[in-house]
């Protein structure tokens, strides 16, 4: 009788990173519930404790965080060439799918229009955000203290407090709590929202917080806080020497390294979900440098939304449109690169973190207020996207399959998208 094949580990990261790659809808907090069920539930390649460290930990981080838990799941499964391949195999499919989207808004001015499979796929997403909320909740909430910080938490995202201010100052109280126990913890935990309501206007975004596919003449209110890179980025705009228009899509000539090292500072500084992008983008490269128009941007944010993947895959859209398939491939290397680095030092770091007292504490903090963070999106994404029967019963039923019966959830958002293209087609 021949022993059993053993798998390697390479191979299953490159297989499940490439299939989330081609069907991650919904953001995010829906990739990182997608994970959740196949790295912890379906595949045991960790505990549910240190997944929720790796989530908060790379929460915060600059950067997209679903590509890099990407990342740090690849290096634990399988060490540095783990984690190329897993960020290879999750951003390429999105980034060749909204580089094919640019290469036809150029040629023939408009984008294809696919509401129908959002209006499918969004559904499910939500109820995969729902049961990994479920699920990791029971490990991030242990002890009323850390339920409590996360209800403030969850407060404090919805008045609109920055998700990095968040994180922070619930992991600085429960640091706090456990250096000195002899604190009043309901008092300290109540802290983590107050200094948060004012420090940062939150971004306006007419409408809901999710951003559905859009055409040009839907406008989105965005900006971002000055800093200290618009002296070099208002420098950079010299540079920009030629824009045309070709049937309607303009198309302006940028320099390569203009384009390298504006989009590897937004890597650098855009902390929060991949929506937070879209303010730097308007302040940079509609604002500050008019290389493109806000109609644009909205465009490239629609390409952003239709693909799976990570919605800092809008790079590749904007990198074609400044400077051709060169300057999607600069846009797209320099948005990601960061993350690579610092998804390799958490990974290497996260096993350790929990060897120290406080520091442990400190990350609990962080994971309650990682687990309210994406509470907060469930309730943003739920009201844009349930918004009739149809909608409901898909996402009521997503859940009831997802819980009770462990339905494959890639097998559900296809079904789900393959649903709401025939329910378009059909209305």
């Amino acid at each position: 009788m021949s022993a059993p094949t053993r798998k390697s580990p390479l191979g299953e990261v490159f297989r499940l990173f490439l299939r989330l790659g081609l069907t991650a809808f919904g953001g995010p907090a829906a990739h990182i519930g997608l994970m959740e069920r196949e790295a912890v539930e379906r595949r045991g390649w960790m505990s549910r404790t240190h997944f929720l460290d790796l989530v908060g930990a790379c929460n915060l981080l600059p950067g997209p965080s679903s590509t890099q838990m990407a990342m740090t799941l690849g290096y634990s499964r399988a060490g540095f060439m783990g984690l190329a391949i897993a960020g290879a195999c999750f951003i390429l499919p999105a980034s060749l799918a909204t580089l094919a989207l640019a290469w036809a808004y150029v040629r023939f001015g408009s984008l294809p229009q696919a509401q129908g499979l959002l209006y499918g796929a969004k559904p499910v997403m939500v109820a995969i955000i729902v049961q990994a909320i479920w699920n990791l909740g029971r490990m991030a909430f242990r002890g009323w203290r850390l339920a409590l910080g996360g209800l403030a938490c969850f407060a404090a995202v919805l008045a609109g407090a920055p998700a990095i201010l968040v994180l922070l100052a619930s992991g600085g109280v429960a640091l706090g709590l456990a250096a000195w126990p002899g604190s009043r913890p309901a008092a300290a935990m109540g802290l983590a929202a107050l200094p948060l309501q004012t420090a940062v206007k939150p971004l306006p975004v007419k409408g809901t917080g999710f951003i559905p596919c859009m055409n040009s003449a839907k406008a989105v209110e965005v900006f971002a806080p000055e800093g200290g890179f618009s002296g070099i980025l208002r420098g950079m705009r010299p540079l920009s020497a030629l824009c045309s228009v070709i049937n309607g899509a303009a198309v302006c000539t940028v320099g390569l390294v203009p384009i390298l090292f504006v989009f590897l500072k937004l890597g650098v500084v855009v902390f929060g979900s991949g929506y937070v992008l879209i303010a730097f983008l308007k302040a940079d490269l509609v604002d500050r440098l008019h290389w493109i128009t806000e109609s644009q941007l909205l465009d490239a944010i629609t390409a952003g939304q239709i693909t799976p993947g990570p919605v800092f895959a809008t790079a590749t859209f904007l990198g074609y449109l400044l400077r051709g398939w060169a300057g999607a491939a600069v846009a797209t290397a320099a948005i990601f690169l960061p993350s690579f680095l610092l998804a390799a030092l958490v990974g290497a770091l996260a096993i350790h973190i929990r060897k120290s007292k406080l520091a442990a504490a400190f990350l609990d903090g962080v994971n309650a207020a990682a687990v309210a963070l994406m509470a907060a999106v469930a309730i943003v994404l739920g009201r844009a996207t349930l918004v009739d029967g149809w909608t409901w019963a898909l996402g009521l039923a997503s859940v009831a399959l997802l819980v009770r019966y462990k339905v494959n959830a890639t097998w559900l958002i296809l079904a789900g998208a393959g649903l709401g293209i025939l329910l378009e087609r059909l209305a």
